[in-house]
């Protein structure tokens, strides 16, 4: 298969290549052409364990990998670093199901797909015979840069940075990040928000292409070596309720993604494209609804003012995987994809034909809700179902109860509840500390759940990465810092 540029059809890269790349040379993301050409019996995965599904949906995206390469792949990269061999277990939560995706080793959804990107990666270089070290560079609101930290660090042949916004990030997910240890990790906030550091990575990308001094690559979902794992975890939701005896197999189900960069819900989409039955994608932001927006009007303006919420993981107003829905939508018209584009970076904003609009919303709903409705959600939940949710997955809760569809409806659950303790503490009702890791265990003793490994030892942990950036000097820091042999 070659994947092909969304923004350039002539544009094409193996497997290996776009994952190595991480973005085609035009800024564009690449992208499958056709997914009718996947060959994928999507039934039998139903009946498999979590990692023989994930390496056969993984194989058959990435289809320059044989199937016994990948099963060797999904091994390392998931067995004994989940708290269960699920995972990415399924709750019945009163009439609803959440798909807990925070079972890994840094407490959020990006761990599905940040334990498999490493190994995909150093595969792909012995596949292409890369021998330069590959510079990984990462824009987070939060979860991303851990997770990243966390696969990447200490591999060999691949070096990472991660670019957070400085007070953009709750105090536990920037103690996960400024503790990471590795001899080839560096960590660094700037000041400005995730739009910031994101743009500032792509531009990164822009000053370093075609010079041989560097080979940068990214591990966000604009690489679909990132994005090609979360869609695995769909499929294990639908083969959940097919085994509770919830639904009969062609029964259609529809999944509520909390989302700000449009990713996780892209690969529920791609799922749908393989096979599974899915009525309805239903798109859940917070107050900065610029996705909202878009799927109710077809017109993606970023210029609106940027708030700063409980969800911070969400706190986005350029959605970097939009663009592939937009290919897929146009029927892969790469000019008109790079036309939206050009009117997003120049004007601010773009509008979609009518035509695809339509086609658009027959497949995504779309529903938002402030702080205040966040902190109902959790606190609902809680005391009708005595289940703890983040403020992330609160989101998608509240936009949920709007919802009016008979299928079943299965919540995306994005991270655990201890990685934002103040606000979900406040949303309880009680004064958390001020001090958030002495609120960890505030939240622990009210809830009687364990607060995750992970986090109960980050108050302890050495402070190793301080480095704090203007946004328009993050283009330099990261070309001179990749140019370094040892960091």
């Amino acid at each position: 298969m070659r994947y092909q540029s969304t923004r350039n059809k002539n544009l094409t890269a193996s497997g290996p290549e776009a994952i190595l790349r991480g973005i085609a040379p035009d800024g564009g993301l690449y992208m499958i052409p056709d997914f009718g050409e996947i060959k994928l019996d999507w039934k039998s995965l139903l009946e498999l364990d979590t990692i023989p599904m994930a390496a056969k949906i993984l194989q058959a995206l990435l289809p320059d990998f044989t199937l016994e390469e990948m099963q060797e792949l999904a091994q390392k990269a998931y067995c004994g670093k989940f708290e269960t061999d699920e995972l990415t277990p399924l709750a019945e939560v009163g009439d609803r199901y959440v798909l807990e995706l925070f079972r890994g080793p840094t407490s959020a959804f990006k761990d599905v797909a940040l334990s498999m990107l490493p190994q995909l990666m150093t595969a792909s270089r012995k596949k292409a015979g890369q021998e330069q070290d590959i510079v990984i560079l990462t824009a987070t609101s939060g979860d991303t840069g851990k997770a990243a930290l966390e696969g990447f660090h200490d591999v060999e042949g691949i070096k990472i940075m991660v670019f957070y916004p400085n007070n953009g990030v709750s105090a536990v997910q920037k103690a996960q990040m400024v503790t990471q240890q590795g001899s080839n990790v560096k960590v660094a906030a700037i000041n400005g928000n995730f739009d910031d550091a994101q743009t500032g990575v792509k531009n990164t990308f822009a000053a370093a292409l075609g010079d041989p001094a560097y080979c940068l690559s990214s591990a966000n979902s604009i690489n679909i070596g990132r994005l090609a794992p979360q869609v695995v975890y769909y499929f294990k939701a639908y083969a959940d309720l097919l085994k509770k005896g919830k639904i009969q197999l062609g029964d259609e189900v529809t999944y509520v993604v909390p989302t700000g960069n449009f990713g996780d819900i892209l690969a529920g989409y791609f799922a749908k494209k393989l096979g599974l039955p899915v009525k309805k994608f239903i798109c859940a932001s917070n107050q900065n609804k610029v996705l909202t927006d878009f799927l109710h009007e077809g017109l993606y303006d970023r210029k609106r003012p940027f708030y700063k919420t409980t969800s911070p993981s969400m706190d986005i107003l350029v959605s970097s995987n939009l663009e592939r829905l937009l290919f897929m939508m146009s029927d892969c018209d790469s000019e008109l994809v790079a036309s939206l584009m050009k009117d997003l970076n120049e004007k601010g904003s773009y509008q979609v034909p009518e035509e695809m609009l339509k086609k658009i919303q027959a497949e995504f709903a779309a529903g938002f809700c402030d702080d205040e409705q966040t902190a109902q959600a959790i606190a609902k939940v809680w005391k009708e179902h005595g289940y703890l949710m983040d403020t992330h997955t609160a989101v998608a809760w509240a936009v949920s109860e709007d919802y009016e569809g008979e299928e079943p409806l299965v919540v995306l659950s994005t991270a655990s509840p201890f990685k934002f303790p103040h606000a979900v503490l406040s949303a309880l009702g009680e004064t958390p500390c001020e001090d958030e890791f002495e609120s960890l265990n505030q939240l622990s003793a009210l809830s009687g759940l364990p607060i995750p490994k992970n986090l109960a030892g980050l108050k302890s942990a050495k402070v190793l990465h301080t480095d704090v950036i203007e946004k328009d000097s993050l283009v330099n820091y990261a070309l001179e810092l990749a140019k370094k042999q040892i960091w």
